[in-house]
């Protein structure tokens, strides 16, 4: 029960406090990797999110997800570093 309690009332919140600030650096960079690594950081903070819920509510498939948001978020840094390198 403990665990559930350090999940449910430090790890989320702490997590949304996270990709707040990930939005405002999103909103704000000044350049275009700066917002690209936002994105991939708000990516890893959703596996985090995903992983915490899955452990509060005892749903194991919530880690299959979180698996395929991470896949995705290095596709598209692969797919962004692969643009940027071809620009140069």
């Amino acid at each position: 029960m403990i665990l559930q309690t350090i999940v449910s009332w430090i790890v989320l919140p702490l997590l949304s406090l996270t990709v707040a600030l990930t939005l405002v650096r999103l909103v704000r960079g000044p350049s275009l990797p700066d917002r690209v690594v936002a994105l991939d950081v708000m990516g890893t903070v959703a596996i985090a999110i995903f992983a915490a819920y899955a452990l509060l509510n005892a749903q194991p498939a919530f880690l299959d997800v979180a698996i395929v948001v991470g896949l995705i978020g290095f596709i598209g840094t692969v797919a962004f570093a692969y643009y940027t390198q071809r620009r140069i």
